[in-house]
C-alpha cells in the first residue's frame, strides 16, 4: 500500500514495538532492560526487536563486555519521537483522566511543555485550516482521487470548546 500511514504502522504499528522504541529512547539497550521495563515475554520481545531490527529502526550491536547484544536506535528510529511526544500529548488529554502518568518537560525548568506541530519552513501550526492533505508526487490514480474529493468538502469549523489551561478554564481559539 502506498499510503504513508499504512506503511508506517505495518513497521512499527504494532503496541508492543511503539513501547520497545519508547524505551529505547530512554536509552535502553538491552534486553533485560528491554523486559522488566514491559513486563513482556522473552519470545515476543525476541520477535519484535527482530522486525524493528529489519525495519531499520533499531540495529543490533554485539559488545564483548559484557558479552551480549545491544539494540541502538537508528536514524529512522529516532525520527518516530515526535511521534510519541505528539502520542503521549493526545493519550494525556483524552485517555487519562486520572491525570497524566508521563508528560514531556523542559530539562532546566522541569516545567510540562504543551507539544505543537508546526511547519518547519513557516513556523506555523498545522492546523485544519491552514493546512490540508494533498496527493504527493508518487500517488497512484485512486489516491488523487480521494484528495480531489476532499476538496469539494466544506472548509472545516472547529467546535468551539472549552480547555483547562492552569487551572481554569479559557475558551479554546
Amino acid at each position: 500500500m502506498a499510503c504513508p500511514i499504512a506503511r508506517s504502522l505495518e513497521r512499527v504499528g504494532e503496541w508492543w514495538s511503539i513501547l520497545i522504541i519508547r524505551d529505547a529512547l530512554h536509552g535502553f539497550t538491552r534486553f533485560d532492560q528491554f523486559q522488566k521495563s514491559l513486563n513482556i515475554a522473552p519470545n515476543m520481545l525476541t520477535r519484535r526487536l527482530n522486525a524493528l531490527v529489519n525495519t531499520g529502526v533499531l540495529e543490533r550491536r554485539y559488545s564483548d563486555r559484557p558479552p551480549r547484544y545491544e539494540y541502538i536506535l537508528t536514524e529512522k528510529g529516532r525520527d518516530f519521537r515526535p511521534v510519541l511526544i505528539a502520542m503521549t500529548a493526545w493519550g494525556n488529554r483524552h485517555f487519562a483522566p486520572e491525570g497524566a502518568s508521563a508528560l514531556l518537560v523542559d530539562k532546566k525548568s522541569q516545567r510540562a511543555a504543551d507539544p505543537v506541530l508546526v511547519d518547519r519552513r513557516s513556523g506555523r501550526p498545522l492546523n485544519e485550516r491552514d493546512f490540508v492533505f494533498a496527493a504527493g508526487p508518487a500517488a497512484s490514480e485512486r489516491t488523487r482521487r480521494r484528495y480531489a474529493m476532499g476538496d469539494q468538502k466544506k472548509p472545516f469549523a472547529r467546535p468551539r470548546t472549552s480547555r483547562l489551561v492552569r487551572g481554569r478554564k479559557c475558551k479554546a481559539s
